[in-house]
């Protein structure tokens, strides 16, 4: 790849065909990383992932293409809406982050968390969330870089610990 990446970078159409192609080829991909846990997407994922996106919305996605390589998919990114109630608005949480690698440092994550942060302004969301792996230290610099931080009230009680349990 040379070093110049004409990007492209757009909100997903989840009823584009050629759109829900990429977001799952893309989305896949993450899903096999160590990163996104090392395990394909379920057929079951890749069977209804599309009306389901479709039916939400509370749901956007963002795609990168390197335009001067005719349009090669290159990133993803998937939002969902939620609602701050301290401060009576929507937030907006990035849940997947994607570059594939043959395209990482060269700016597309930026580039798309960038649209990204638009369009949750467009929303009226009064900030972004995301979780990112502690390993994971080129993603924490990243988004260090471009203005997250840990969530934290007040640092006497510490810092917020994303947790879950499967149902």
């Amino acid at each position: 790849m040379s070093d110049h990446v004409d990007l492209k970078i757009c909100q997903a159409d989840y009823a584009d065909p050629q759109h829900m192609r990429v977001l799952i080829e893309m989305l896949d991909a993450y899903a096999r990383d160590p990163m996104g846990g090392s395990k394909p997407l379920s057929d079951f994922a890749r069977e209804n992932l599309q009306q389901a996106l479709a039916s939400r919305t509370f749901m956007f996605s963002v795609l990168a293409f390197d335009s001067s390589q005719n349009d090669l998919a290159v990133g993803l990114i998937n939002c969902v809406e939620g609602f701050s109630t301290f401060a009576c608005q929507p937030l907006v949480n990035i849940h997947d982050v994607v570059v594939v690698a043959s395209h990482r440092g060269h700016g597309i994550a930026e580039g798309m968390l960038a649209f990204v942060e638009s369009l949750a302004k467009a929303r009226g969301a009064c900030k972004l969330t995301l979780e990112v792996l502690s390993g994971n230290a080129s993603a924490r610099k990243l988004y260090q870089r471009v203005g997250f931080d840990d969530y934290r009230l007040d640092p006497a009680t510490g810092q917020a610990q994303f947790m879950q349990k499967w149902l």
